[in-house]
């Protein structure tokens, strides 16, 4: 069996995104102070480098024209507010009140996205750190000038490093989609291990799925809204676009796959062929890890000999099963079930060896275009003030989030000021980055803040007490700022782990680096979260409960308009691929957004998570069916059919849109009954399908059952 090697690990890492901002926020921040403190004014390097930190809070993966605007209207802001509470923070009355509005106002620039709520960080950020900086008023004006400069800085070197090589970012993004994809596999080819546990893995699959979804709308809003790859049209720009669109439908194709898997150890347990499906399906998730590394590497990735010869093995073996079967000892159903699964395996072989061939031409002016109507797959985020004031009620969760901050901010600034610690604006820095608009993303944030600062703490001051050497110190320093920036993204508690000892190491070379002061950063940070977390719980709470309704449409909605679009494939002669794809994709965001809801609720109190089992049954049927469809969307396109009429399924189509409509009128009228609703049993008869006869029909009835037993959840869940 092939083991990652800890090796590739780290190279992946070295070349991903994560390292690549790191890197970028390190040298960004870390440069102004170097270069002024050697001409003896660390000082107003400092301020230039604090400008650098909070425009690097916006500068995360995305469209160029989306970060070089969120920088610069960061900037004017930060320019801004740093001259505001410079100038006003004599008076504490004054400046709890502009804390609390302030607070309120760019929390609600959530209801715009994520990269807008970025923007309202990083001026709370450079508030926060300015409240207890009290100084005349020229030297705030000169300090608000060198924060526009280091912003200004910041914001340029960003931008330079995008030009130099405009299309990294892209290929960074996509190699980390597929190697997502590649996880999927692996949590997949688990349910043919002997004794498996399918609730566990069922669970992984879903957050897994999750994971694929953002990271493929990650690319998509990065491949359709780079200029070099929708207008200019160059071969890597053509490359990167062939390579995503064969992911996201290899990626169909994996979905697809979904059998009574208990039903299949059960007969085949005793033959060891499942093993064979197992390692089959592994192969293929490392030639997809090599496919995402020469993506980051620019290498030329050979697929495997062992790969094929697994699959030729894998054929032989389902064949020879099948031969030798003539006393009936395995269900017939059974060796078909098994023969589909290795025909989609062959199918996803076939996909994963044109992918190989784009590396071949990746450079080449033939290299073909993909045929995608890119403009209909990307999300336009309106910034009207419309939009902000529909949101001042109290219904809106962003608007309870505002005001939940606010209150919290100025607690946070009421109880900073009576300790009259030296660094007291820790505490707010510390409710700054826990207060997320749910109580389950405030409590996950808040473990890990605990956890990364005491653990951090404890590193920094045994760094700071036995290493007295200043070229050691800054070589560690370097580490820490690298590592904290570059796992800020990733994972949160190991970016605390290493800010801790950054700040404490920092400290000392400003001759600040005491233990009493770490001491104080673990008291600031455990005041900062209580106060956080009570507030999430106690103060305009937000519970997931409040989204489910919506979310559950959705998915059926959404796997109703997905289906109505498979279906054309069978009963009409033209179909529009563009509308299908969409379908598909809504598909996948309905269902991350409910896998991830559902998860979330775990996190919540007991009293808050209504309807528990029904809906994780729910969300597990809408999986099911998304699959079914699926696999239904492939047998149209890779079986050839030879058929006259699929008319006779017309009425178990038309049965199966009756029964999720009829679940969607339950979901939102709160009623319902299971009374007359049948279901339509297939009329064998009018059907003249020549070959592969085993499959469409069967695959139409086992969708409309599904939807049946959705629509029979359907009644019982009244929210």
């Amino acid at each position: 069996m092939q083991i990652r090697q800890p090796i590739r690990n780290i190279q992946d890492f070295l070349l991903s995104t994560y390292f690549a901002d790191g890197l970028r926020i390190t040298i960004g921040v870390l440069l102004p102070s170097l270069i002024l403190a050697q001409f003896g004014m660390l000082k107003y390097g400092m301020t230039l480098s604090l400008g650098a930190l909070c425009v690097s809070v916006v500068d995360t993966p995305g469209p160029m024209v989306h970060r070089r605007n969120a920088m610069l209207i960061t900037t004017a802001l930060i320019f801004t507010f740093s001259m505001i509470t410079g100038l006003t923070n004599k008076n504490h009355f004054f400046i709890g009140f502009l804390l609390a509005i302030s607070s309120f106002v760019f929390s609600m620039f959530y209801i715009y996205g994520v990269r807008a709520a970025a923007v309202g960080t990083a001026v709370l950020l450079i508030m926060v750190l300015s409240i207890d900086d009290i100084r005349p008023w020229q030297e705030v004006l000169l300090s608000a000038f060198m924060v526009l400069v280091g912003s200004l800085w910041y914001t340029g070197l960003s931008y330079f490093v995008y030009r130099l090589r405009p299309f990294r970012l892209v290929q960074q993004s996509l190699s980390d989609s597929i190697i997502e994809v590649a996880e999927f596999l692996r949590e997949k080819a688990k349910f043919y291990h002997q004794n498996n546990n399918y609730d566990k893995t069922y669970t992984e699959l879903l957050q897994l799925q999750v994971s694929v979804h953002e990271k493929q709308d990650a690319v998509r809003e990065l491949l359709f809204r780079t200029r070099e790859i929708v207008r200019d049209s160059t071969p890597e720009g053509r490359f990167l676009l062939l390579v995503f669109v064969d992911m996201v439908d290899l990626f169909e194709q994996v979905m697809s796959t979904y059998y009574n898997y208990q039903q299949l150890h059960d007969q085949f347990d005793k033959a060891g062929i499942l093993s064979d499906y197992e390692m089959a399906i592994k192969r293929i998730s490392y030639a997809l890890d090599d496919i995402a590394f020469a993506l980051k590497s620019g290498r030329t990735p050979v697929i495997s000999k062992r790969l094929l010869i697994e699959i030729e093995r894998l054929k032989i073996k389902i064949n020879n099963l099948e031969k030798n079967n003539e006393n009936q000892e395995y269900n017939t159903l059974g060796i078909i079930a098994l023969k589909n699964i290795e025909v989609n395996i062959e199918n996803i072989l076939a996909r994963v060896k044109t992918i190989f061939s784009y590396f071949k031409v990746r450079n080449s002016k033939e290299i073909r275009q993909a045929e995608v109507d890119t403009e209909k797959f990307i999300t336009r985020q309106k910034f009207d003030f419309k939009l902000f004031t529909e949101n001042l009620t109290y219904s809106s969760s962003t608007f309870r989030h505002s005001l939940r901050v606010a209150v919290v901010m100025l607690l946070g600034f009421v109880v900073s000021q009576l300790l009259n610690f030296s660094h007291s604006y820790w505490i707010l820095l510390t409710i700054l980055v826990i207060s997320k608009p749910g109580f389950s993303l405030t409590k996950e944030r808040n473990y890990q803040r605990l956890i990364g600062t005491t653990i951090g703490a404890f590193i920094g001051m045994g760094v700071v007490t036995y290493v007295n050497d200043k070229n050691t110190l800054f070589v560690i320093l370097l580490i820490c700022m690298i590592g904290c920036y570059s796992f800020q993204r990733k994972n949160y508690v190991v970016s605390v782990l290493f800010m801790t000892p950054y700040i404490l190491i920092l400290f000392d070379f400003l001759g600040m680096g005491t233990i009493a002061l770490a001491r104080e950063r673990i008291y600031d940070t455990f005041i900062g979260s209580g106060i956080a977390l009570l507030a999430s719980y106690s103060l305009f709470p937000t519970w997931e409960h409040e989204k489910l309704k919506e979310a559950m449409l959705d998915i059926l909605k959404a796997n109703k308009a997905y289906y109505e679009q498979v279906t054309k494939l069978y009963f009409e002669k033209n179909y529009n691929r563009t509308e299908y794809k969409l379908a598909r994709k809504e598909v996948y965001v309905s269902t991350a957004n409910l896998a991830s809801l559902f998860q979330r609720m775990f996190s919540e109190p007991k009293s808050k998570q209504l309807f528990i089992e029904e809906v994780h049954q729910f969300t597990a049927l809408s999986h099911l069916l998304s699959s079914y469809v699926a696999t239904l969307s492939l047998y149209n396109k890779e079986h050839q059919f030879i058929f006259e009429s699929f008319d006779a399924l017309k009425p178990v189509a038309n049965n199966t849109n009756y029964l999720l409509d009829a679940a969607i009128d339950n979901l939102e009228q709160g009623t319902g009954a299971i009374d007359h609703v049948p279901l339509i049993r297939l009329n064998d008869k009018g059907l003249a399908i020549k070959k592969g006869e085993d499959l469409v029909p069967e695959q139409f009835d086992l969708i409309q059952k599904v939807a049946y037993d959705i629509y029979k959840l359907s009644v019982k869940i009244k929210i």
